[in-house]
């Protein structure tokens, strides 16, 4: 293989060969699983909030808006650190803010765990969120900017699938803390036992190097070529030339990131709209649903199952951690599906699979007789809303804005859409206990269901496909597009 890279030396020399077209090397997986783990961190913390709201619920019996606001809590602050950490990350580097989210959380985990009202455990999970928030812009960034592109798709799912494992060790947690400890305060310990994860996560990421496209686009050729010697099969030599090669290549802005206002320019705009609009609507689904599953099942379920509130909580914790576990399986079938139909035929089809899903599991709401009946309908629309999902936009809106972008705006972008579409999730938490309390729980769903069919359509609009092309590729036909559109746009002097 070494000897196969080397005569590719003689014949091509350019960026593309350096990054895109090699074997994966240790420091490949080594970068991946600690980007992996920020999402998980994401997962984890997101959910586990959901796992604990009927004890918090029960302990201080707050009203409907306050239980949506404390749902609401992480996704608040997830919304200002993806916009705001990820356009640090563009500034100052991948590497800096990815150890920096990592100690937020760790620090903020454990002072929500141990806080005795809701005002402290609201801000603290604000802040567990901050930090939760710049994974998605930096770690989608880091991963595509450092994965070959013929399995870059793979790879970055492979990254966000960890969301659903965090989602399933949160239920996990919550069910074993409630087993070992069955008290109404065991929500504590749930969310507390977050720290200890992020903690190493922060110590593990010191020892990551940065983005080498990053380091090219910000003068730090050295660096570039020191990460680059350990991705690759090629000589130094070569490699000192292709980034003196890349180097000349890039328009240069003094080594600053795009404005923020790029993102809204004629040439950026259509792709700011398809990378956040689709997962603005499918965060309503995602959140409003995922947050409060157990919830759901709770209230659905004609039977009661136990006597007491932690019996009752630890049948829902149960129900929850099986339709997760069809989360996972969805992440598995896109892995497989990605690279060979493409980003955006996913996402259609997993838009109209929740759509259906969600109709299913609401009908389920009226099946009042027969409870052998009602459980395969209460399950069955779960499992088809989860499982397609995440074959499709839960996966795929991640992927588009890290590929859509260029290096100078990609992390920006990134963030951008993903605290648009976190908007959409505080939208989804909290409208649904109180659509539900005023309205009930059937059309309540049917009104989520309708967004889902929304992000259909703006997917199907506003669609650009990315798939099996190299960011260099993809930057150079924005280039190339910019400049033809220049060409025919009338000199207005």
């Amino acid at each position: 293989m070494e000897q196969e890279n080397n005569d590719t030396d003689n014949q091509v020399l350019s960026f593309d060969e350096a990054i895109n077209r090699v074997k994966l090397k240790p420091l490949h997986w080594k970068i991946w699983v600690l980007s992996a783990m920020g999402i998980w961190m994401e997962g984890f913390n997101l959910f586990v909030i959901g796992i604990a709201l009927p004890l918090i619920k029960h302990e201080y019996n707050p009203s409907p808006f306050v239980i949506g606001m404390i749902g609401a809590s992480v996704i608040i602050g997830t919304i200002v650190g993806a916009a705001t950490l990820g356009r640090l990350a563009d500034i100052y580097g991948r590497k800096k803010i990815l150890v920096f989210n990592a100690l937020v959380v760790a620090v903020f985990s454990l002072l929500a765990g141990t806080s005795s009202n809701l005002y402290a455990l609201m801000i603290f999970l604000c802040f567990v969120g901050l930090g939760v928030g710049a994974d998605y812009p930096i770690c989608a960034s880091y991963v595509a900017e450092l994965m070959p592109s013929r399995i870059r798709g793979k790879m970055l799912i492979g990254a966000f699938s960890f969301q659903a494992a965090g989602m399933l060790t949160a239920a996990l947690v919550g069910f074993s803390v409630l087993t070992i400890y069955p008290n109404e305060n065991a929500w504590h310990w749930m969310i507390g036992l977050g720290c200890i994860p992020a903690l190493l996560i922060c110590l593990f990421r010191l020892t990551v190097p940065e983005s080498p496209r990053w380091c090219i686009e910000n003068g730090r050729a050295r660096d570039a070529m020191r990460t680059i010697s350990k991705l690759s099969y090629k000589s130094k030599s070569r490699i000192y030339k292709i980034v003196k090669k890349e180097e000349k290549s890039i328009i240069r802005s003094k080594g600053k990131a795009l404005p923020y206002s790029s993102l809204f320019s004629k040439q950026y705009l259509y792709k700011t709209i398809l990378a956040s609009l689709p997962w603005f609507f499918m965060d309503i689904a995602t959140y409003g649903i995922g947050i409060f599953t157990p919830t759901i099942i709770a209230t659905v379920l004609t039977m009661k199952h136990g006597s007491s509130l932690v019996e009752r909580d630890i049948f829902s914790i149960g129900g929850s951690a099986f339709t997760y576990i069809f989360l996972i399986l969805g992440f598995g079938a896109n892995i497989l599906l990605v690279e060979k139909f493409g980003r955006i035929k996913l996402q259609l089809l997993g838009f109209l699979g929740m759509t259906v899903g969600l109709i299913i599991l609401g009908f389920s709401t009226l099946i009042t007789t027969n409870n052998a009946l009602h459980l395969v309908a209460l399950f069955t629309g779960f499992i088809v809303y989860s499982f397609l999902m995440n074959m499709g936009p839960n996966a795929t809106t991640f992927i588009l804005p890290a590929e859509l972008f260029p290096t100078k705006l990609r992390a920006t972008a990134h963030g951008f859409s993903a605290s648009f579409a976190k908007i959409g999730a505080v939208v989804g938490i909290i409208f649904l206990p109180i659509s539900q309390s005023r309205i009930g729980l059937l059309p309540t769903i049917l009104i989520i269901a309708g967004t889902s069919l929304l992000g259909f359509i703006i997917t199907w609009v506003f669609r650009i496909e990315t798939t099996g092309k190299s960011l260099e590729d993809l930057s150079h036909q924005e280039a190339a597009r910019t400049i033809f559109n220049r060409q025919l746009t009338p000199n207005k002097d």
